[in-house]
């Protein structure tokens, strides 16, 4: 059985594609699960096409995971069919394919037509959105392991309800989902698991799982036995009985035929291939299923990106996209600057055609990461290792054994999945591994499963790291030939979006570690800025001057690791006021480096610390609007700043600092 291919009803004209149809639509007169079962099955099709107008008018103004969720639609209208959530559980691994399920789950109208704006629906699952998503999750891998926590607690209360995780084929390339996978038959008798396949992750999917799958789902010879003689023994007289006395002798005697399915060994019983666009098949699988004694999983093979020929040319792109033309495909908004991750693919590009031993690792993130320019021009220095973060860490170490220089190229959020590997593999032994972290701060559409808030604190800790984070893209290349020559563990963070648009000098320059740069020296308060923080550091200097007639100093961090110990010092000897601005949580952050450092010389100086406060932020519309709603705001941190300096306006020895009787208020 091959992968089912797009229905005309998308692409000729009157249908969505061409810009929809007339008529009322199937859609609107669904406001919960219940509506969608009272639905007569001839306007399932319907239904099916008015989703995916839905998904593509919202996502084509908001952004969002499009091929994802055009591929799963006719699977999510069959599974709400035959389950009653939130009574019964379903899980969606990353829950980026989820925007189905809220449809159809009450959550149209504004808040849908919001989707991953401010006061609109999050991208991905969460718990205090709906009662009918049963586990929040934005990162891969999670979804069966939190199935099987629910069935247990299921069978441990005595109740029947259903549980469903359903798995992107790339999520069984997950460290986590193989230890469930590994657990389930000991754990419980009653889990059903649907294997999502469309043959991409973010990426196309690489390894040996994703070989696997695609002979399974394709050959002939298992395919053909295994849907005659289902057929066969289900018209019997005594059809149940009969079908589990067959499916009893397929597990015995299968390998005569081809290799059993990796899952029956694992103790799951298997079905499929499906066809994933195929509702009534889907329906009457999912109905076998919920009958099963045992758990079983049921293999479905989707089209990601069905009904956008854009997306279906350009499966990557459209994973996870940008506002965009749904006609031509096309970004609707360009950068005025390049993008940090195209800077770094174009640096580390170059590095790598001048010394061979530079390797590039990604983790189904290529185009993400801007890593995907090095696989092009020098494949042999490429590695994709799927959704396996870990095991990046890992063979990074490894590959750094052997007088390779390994650049590990993952964002943010999803590195800190290896903070183990990161401790015992890398930095314990000083192996010279270097780390560039794209999204470090926020991501504010994606939201808290996807904010680069936390690396600086779980990177701290480890001794021998070296933490680096560049004001503009032109440091971003010297950081990288600094972490390239240096023979010790490099993380160097940056955030999304459009660089500087700074011009990138020729040759790079070797930074110093552990030294910043001062770019403006101050009277009444020193800001360490560190990154992009620094731009706004410059704008606050100049706005106090301006309005306050205060000499406000302004330092490039540059480094979280080691802090610039000296310079410290020397502002806290003569300085009445350290400001520190990073974007990053507070909690264990740049700024509690700095108080550590003049606490550890008995040091005693006010320090106002600006970042994130100790808590998830939620998604929103764009940076400047989460800022605003944490007190991060312009105006928000000229306040702060201002009151800090006079409350410490006498300074410790209580002589009134130059300027302070000419403060403007």
């Amino acid at each position: 059985m091959t992968p089912p291919t797009e229905p005309s009803a998308f692409s000729e004209p009157g249908g969505f594609a061409s810009g929809g149809r007339e008529g009322a639509r199937v859609l609107d007169a669904i406001n919960s699960p219940a509506d969608l079962k009272k639905l007569p099955v001839e306007e399932l099709p319907r239904l099916a096409q008015d989703i995916r107008e839905e998904i593509i008018a919202v996502t084509s103004c908001n952004g969002g995971h499009v091929g994802p969720n055009l591929g799963v639609v006719e699977l999510t209208i069959a599974l709400h069919r035959v389950f009653s959530t939130p009574a019964d559980q379903i899980t969606f691994d990353v829950s980026h394919q989820a925007y189905v399920h809220k449809l159809l789950t009450g959550r149209r109208g504004g808040f849908f037509k919001k989707l991953r704006h401010t006061g609109g629906a999050s991208g991905f699952c969460n718990r205090a959105e709906s009662p009918h998503d049963s586990f929040g999750a934005g990162h891969a891998g999670t979804a069966l392991s939190a199935a099987l926590g629910m069935a247990a607690a299921r069978d441990l209360h005595g109740t029947h309800e259903h549980v469903v995780a359903v798995c992107g084929d790339a999520a069984f390339t997950c460290g986590i989902t193989m230890e469930a996978l590994n657990n389930i038959v000991t754990t419980t008798k009653r889990l059903i698991v649907i294997l999502n396949d469309n043959e991409w992750s973010i990426a196309r999917n690489v390894g040996a799982i994703s070989r696997y799958l695609m002979r399974l789902s394709t050959h002939p010879t298992y395919n053909k036995i295994h849907a005659d003689l289902e057929k066969f023994f289900r018209s019997l007289r005594h059809g149940p009985e009969m079908h589990r006395t067959w499916m009893k002798w397929k597990r015995e005697t299968k390998d005569f035929f081809v290799e059993s399915s990796l899952f029956e060994k694992y103790g799951l019983r298997y079905i499929g291939p499906v066809d994933g666009h195929d509702i009534g098949e889907l329906v009457s699988k999912l109905e076998f299923a919920k009958q099963s004694d045992v758990p079983i999983l049921v293999h479905v093979l989707t089209k990601k990106g069905l009904g956008l020929p854009a997306a279906i040319n350009s499966p990557e792109k459209f994973h996870g996209a940008s506002p965009y033309d749904p006609e031509t495909g096309e970004t609707k908004k360009t950068a005025p600057a390049p993008a940090w991750q195209d800077v770094f693919g174009r640096a580390l590009t170059q590095f790598a055609k001048a010394d061979p031993r530079i390797v590039g690792i990604t983790a189904a993130m290529s185009s993400g990461t801007g890593i995907n320019r090095l696989a092009a021009e020098l494949p042999r220095q490429f590695f994709d290792v799927g959704i396996a973060e870990e095991h990046a860490v890992v063979f990074a170490a490894g590959l750094a054994t052997k007088n390779v220089r390994p650049v590990v190229a993952i964002y943010s959020t999803f590195l800190q999945r290896s903070l183990d590997p990161i401790l015992h593999d890398v930095c314990l032994q000083n192996l010279p591994v270097t780390f560039c972290m794209d999204r470090a701060g926020l991501s504010p559409n994606d939201g808290p499963t996807h904010h680069g808030l936390f690396d600086i604190a779980y990177l701290r800790l480890a001794p021998n790291a070296i933490i680096m984070q560049p004001k503009d893209e032109d440091e971003l290349v010297d950081m990288m030939h600094t972490a390239l020559i240096t023979r010790a563990p490099v993380f160097i963070r940056y955030p999304r979006g459009a660089a500087q648009g700074v011009p990138i000098k020729p040759a790079p320059a070797a930074l110093p570690i552990g030294k910043a740069e001062v770019l403006r020296e101050g009277a009444h308060a020193m800001i360490w800025a560190l990154g992009t923080m620094v731009h706004d550091a410059l704008a606050l200097s100049d706005r106090l001057a301006a309005e306050n007639n205060l000499a406000i100093g302004v330092v490039n961090a540059r480094f979280a690791k080691p802090p610039d110990a000296g310079l410290l010092l020397a502002h806290a000897a003569k300085t009445p006021l350290l400001v520190t601005m990073e974007d990053h949580v507070l909690t264990g952050g740049f700024g509690s480096a700095v108080m550590e450092t003049l606490q550890q010389a008995g040091v005693t100086v006010p320090v106002e610390r600006i970042g994130w406060p100790d808590t998830f932020v939620c998604h929103g519309t764009d940076t400047a609007t989460l800022r605003a709603g944490h007190g991060l705001s312009p105006d928000a941190i000229h306040k702060r700043v201002l009151r800090a300096i006079t409350t410490h306006a006498a300074d410790r020895h209580g002589h009134v600092c130059p300027g302070q009787n000419a403060i403007r208020f």
